[in-house]
């Protein structure tokens, strides 16, 4: 929950398109389960040529719960017939659902991408702001996975997939409150159902959420892999390499390959298993609907619309694992954004800190030491280093790979910072910038 909300902090600069976003897709719920609450008259008196005129009824006959159609068309506009004002109704409902739909999502859509954009262009800061530790502890290709990679799954989820979810969020709670308005007593056997819905969902999240992890650290090895054998390709070819290369990247896309399989398995439990809940609790309905038509108590075009609602509600309770399983991935993806934006550098420049000043004397190095923090432990590198460089002399350091040359050179401008430092720099240098 913590990543969540730390996520939903971008998204406050775009209140205002959210609010407005989310309202249109209230709308659309509303206006959606009004276009099914439509069949009770068609079926009970457009459909039936003997049903005598009167008002176009919808809600529970003969009680305080139901209203005419006719009252919502305005004085001046003369309708009188019944397939008239059905249709008319189901023209304007069907219209102004489109538009509210088109303007949420797109409002939806808008503060999804913009809070985003700011997230990357934030990681992408802090990730350059990083000390140079940093990089050595990372993999290229493990930054890129995280800054491309990672960010497109919380992409995914906080625009398209959230603009879907709430419209489909509204649709089953408008169409929720009619069901128990309409069924009475025989709503109350979706209570039934809840329970199974919400703990399997609930199961199959969690899985989804780890091996959505495993997956991007697989993809993340592929793109090391990549990274190296592109920018290092003539290496590959001056030891003849390719085989090998080769075979190491076909072992890493395998291990890819199984990690995906892996959460392919689990999402697809999902859909089958809402089907068939939905349709136990469909075969349900219809077994004790028809008794009730038998003795009176609901007329076909209520007991229609309520089971359109049913397979209404059906939907979205399909779609909410779906969604469920893709707000996982997200939670995934995000850990490693936010491992990034809290990495403590090794290197800290100090408030306030002063311009080095122009080089004119030397450089002297006294009892210097260094060492790499690995999985294994330290790795010391240089040992009690004393070295002395004016300015204008040339020198040469010479080694083996691995030896320190490149650490000894990355002390100077403090991309790494030595415990024990120069004494001719330990006043200037770990206070400069």
């Amino acid at each position: 929950m913590k990543s969540f909300f730390r996520l939903i902090r971008y998204g406050i600069p775009y209140s205002a398109q959210w609010v407005a976003g989310v309202l249109m897709l209230a709308a659309v719920g509303a206006l959606d389960t009004f276009r099914v609450l439509l069949l009770q008259p068609v079926f009970d008196q457009v459909l039936r040529p003997e049903a005598p005129e009167g008002p176009v009824t919808l809600g529970l006959p003969h009680s305080s719960w139901q209203f005419d159609l006719r009252a919502l068309i305005p004085h001046f506009v003369h309708m009188h017939n019944d397939y008239v004002v059905v249709a008319t109704s189901i023209v304007f409902t069907t219209i102004a659902k489109g538009v509210c739909d088109y303007v949420g999502t797109y409002l939806v859509n808008y503060a999804g991408f913009g809070m985003i954009t700011d997230l990357r262009n934030h990681l992408y800061e802090a990730t350059l702001r990083r000390s140079a530790s940093f990089f050595h502890k990372h993999a290229t290709g493990t930054i890129l996975s995280t800054l491309i990679n990672d960010v497109d799954r919380v992409q995914l989820a906080m625009s398209s997939v959230i603009g879907e979810f709430l419209q489909q969020f509204f649709t089953f709670v408008v169409g929720i409150f009619f069901v128990i308005r309409l069924g009475g007593h025989l709503s109350w056997a979706l209570v039934l159902f809840i329970p199974v819905v919400i703990t399997s969902a609930r199961k199959i999240g969690r899985e989804v959420r780890t091996r959505t992890r495993t997956g991007q650290d697989k993809l993340a090895e592929i793109q090391n892999i990549l990274h190296e054998t592109v920018t290092g390709n003539r290496i590959v070819k001056a030891f003849n390499n390719e085989i090998w290369e080769v075979l190491r990247f076909r072992r890493a896309a395998k291990r890819l390959f199984k990690a995906n399989l892996r959460n392919v398995r689990i999402q697809s439990i999902s859909s089958p298993l809402m089907d068939t809940i939905g349709a136990i609790a469909i075969a349900l309905f219809l077994f004790i609907g028809r008794n009730e038509i038998q003795h009176g108590r609901m007329t076909m075009g209520l007991f229609g619309a309520f089971i359109f609602l049913l397979f209404k509600l059906y939907d979205p309770v399909r779609k909410f694992a779906y969604f469920y399983n893709s707000f996982q991935q997200a939670m995934g993806a995000s850990l490693s954004i936010f491992e990034f934006f809290d990495a403590k550098d090794d290197v800290k420049e100090r408030p306030h800190a002063a311009a080095m000043p122009h080089f004119t004397d030397s450089i002297r190095f006294e009892n210097v030491g260094f060492a790499y923090s690995t999985e294994k432990g330290e790795s010391q590198i240089l040992h009690n280093v004393d070295l002395d460089v004016h300015a204008g002399e040339l020198l040469a350091l010479v080694g083996p790979s691995g030896a320190g040359k490149s650490t000894l050179v990355n002390l100077i401008p403090r991309f790494l910072s030595s415990r024990c430092a120069p004494r001719k720099l330990s006043r200037s240098a770990r206070n400069a910038r």
